[in-house]
């Protein structure tokens, strides 16, 4: 299988907040806002296998600042890195300014997706090639978050963990 560079993975999607997707406040219900990452980033991890991929976990979701009626909002999500039959996804979730335009980060989610055949058994994916900076810290990171949520899972023993060890003996 023939490695893929993260920057196959993007995809982006710009919404509209609308009055049914908020909340009496006029805040987006977190829930909506759930919905749309999952759905750019089963888009994300389809562009880098190739295959039907689901959800596997939503690993980390971080609702930093309330997103408003009326906001644009753009979600990119990209393949940050992949194992055996599954990858993680990070979705950037900014909003822009309707005057100036620019755009300025508001949340963030880290999802796994796994790769699933037409049986519904896991299959394996391309590995996946960083190539900037935030790419290489973003794919290195992906290891140590997934041995902590093994290791949280009951499926791997902390001595085993060798990234999450390197982190406490620099």
């Amino acid at each position: 299988m023939n490695p893929k560079s993260a920057r196959e993975s993007i995809a982006v999607t710009t919404k509209v907040v609308l009055p049914h997707e908020t909340n009496t406040l006029g805040k987006l219900f977190g829930g909506a806002l759930l919905a749309w990452m999952d759905e750019i980033a089963a888009v994300s991890s389809h562009r880098h296998c190739k295959e039907v991929a689901v959800t596997a976990a939503v690993n980390n979701v971080s609702f930093n600042n309330p997103i408003e009626l009326g906001d644009i909002v753009t979600l990119e999500a990209k393949v940050s890195r992949a194992f055996k039959t599954s990858m993680e996804v990070i979705i950037d979730v900014s909003i822009e300014d309707r005057v100036t335009g620019i755009r300025r980060q508001c949340n963030q989610a880290i999802y796994t997706f796994v790769a699933i055949n037409k049986e519904g058994k896991t299959m394996e994916i391309p590995e996946l090639i960083p190539e900037t900076d935030e790419e290489k810290r973003r794919f290195d990171s992906a290891l140590r978050r997934r041995q902590l949520s093994l290791i949280l899972a009951g499926k791997m023993k902390p001595s085993d963990a060798t990234e999450l060890k390197l982190l406490f003996e620099r």
